[in-house]
Formats: structure tokens, C-alpha cells, sequence
């Protein structure tokens, strides 16, 4: 049975944010709000974890799961970012971007795409993300939250909570997501290449 918590939206709550913090340390999955729509997340770490996520979603190993990072400092860790990529990045975070990236040897090689070695990173900019980001004090691995055979992510948290409750074991309640996807911009050519158009505008990535 899933846990559920209320947060604030903008002002979320910390022993709340500590106590979901302490349920992904432990393996959980959860559902929480970003600035795009709702998205499933768990421990970079956990292999078991990971697996049950992609279960849920309904995607195999070459689905770019997304890594959620606080900041740009975090974010280089994971990807490889050169100076043209960098300024990109940080006109455009934090924001509804995912961005595709080469993965660093920090990144397992489960999670990076298997014959690319890529990874999909973003910076969100919702206040609830950014604060389990901050304590957990590393990524999340995240996917948008789109059930098997549905096309539209999930946007209400009751009925999220009604439908997986057996399957997640946390929902944050902090209100209705734009219910937008990310833009994604593939980095890791040439060229920048838009491979999704989605919330946030496309002047801050300088390709309007």
C-alpha cells in the first residue's frame, strides 16, 4: 500500500521531504510532482528498484530513463559536457528540458542506453523535486509518468494513489503538474538535435 504525503507546492515541507527521502533510501518508488508532469522515481543506486519502475512504465532497456539533478555541478558527475553544451544548459536550467548527454563512467552501465552510452539528465524546477534532490544529495532516476498503453501522463495524485497503490510506495501530493513533457534535446551529435517539443521555450536553448 502506497504512502501518501501532502507537501506545500513551492514551500515543501522538510520532515515530510526527510521521511520520503528515507522511503527511496530503502528501495521505494515513487510518484512525485516536477514542472512538467508527474514522474516515477527511485535511488540511482537500486538495481531492483530501477527494474520495478521500468515495470510499471512499460519500457525495456532502451527507454532513456532521465537522471534528476539539483544543480549543473551534480549534472556534470554523470554527463560528459563541453563549453558549447554547458552555456546551453545553464540558460535552460532549472526548466522543463531533458537533455541527452554522454554518459561518464559514474553512470552504470544499466542505466545508460546500451549501444549508445548516452544518458537523458535535467535539472527540474519544482520545488518538491529540487527539495528531495538537495537531501538525498544525488540523482533521481526518473521516467515520466505515462502508464502502459496510455498516451497522456498522470496528473491527479488520488488517482495515481487509486491505481498504483501496489505498485509505488509513495505518492507526494503537491497539487496538478502542467502536464506538459520536457522538451528534449539531443546534445550528444555534432549539432544540437530537438528530438521532442515540449514545455519551456525554445529561445532559452538558443534554437527557435
Amino acid at each position: 500500500m502506497a504512502q501518501y504525503f501532502s507537501l506545500h507546492p513551492e514551500d515543501p515541507q522538510p520532515r515530510l521531504v526527510k521521511q520520503a527521502c528515507a522511503i527511496l533510501h530503502a528501495g521505494g518508488v515513487a510518484a512525485i510532482p516536477t514542472d512538467s508532469s508527474y514522474a516515477l522515481v527511485c535511488h540511482l543506486d537500486d538495481k531492483t528498484a530501477a527494474e520495478r519502475l521500468r515495470r510499471i512504465r512499460g519500457v525495456d532497456a532502451r527507454h532513456h530513463l532521465t537522471l534528476l539533478c539539483s544543480d549543473l555541478s551534480e549534472l556534470g558527475a554523470y554527463a560528459v559536457v563541453d563549453n558549447r553544451q554547458f552555456r546551453m544548459l545553464r540558460a535552460a536550467t532549472p526548466g522543463p528540458y531533458t537533455f541527452i548527454l554522454e554518459a561518464t563512467r559514474e553512470v552504470p552501465r544499466r542505466l545508460s542506453h546500451p549501444s549508445r552510452k548516452t544518458i537523458g539528465v535535467r535539472v527540474p524546477g519544482h520545488a518538491v523535486a529540487h527539495a528531495l534532490l538537495v537531501e538525498l544529495a544525488q540523482p533521481l532516476l526518473a521516467t515520466t509518468l505515462i502508464l502502459p498503453g496510455t498516451s497522456e501522463p498522470l496528473n491527479d495524485p488520488w488517482e495515481i494513489r487509486a491505481r498504483l497503490e501496489r505498485q509505488v510506495d509513495l505518492v507526494l501530493d503537491a497539487g496538478a503538474c502542467p502536464l506538459q513533457p520536457t522538451t528534449v534535446v539531443d546534445l550528444s551529435g555534432s549539432a544540437p538535435e530537438i528530438l521532442r517539443i515540449g514545455g519551456g521555450d525554445l529561445s532559452r536553448l538558443g534554437l527557435d
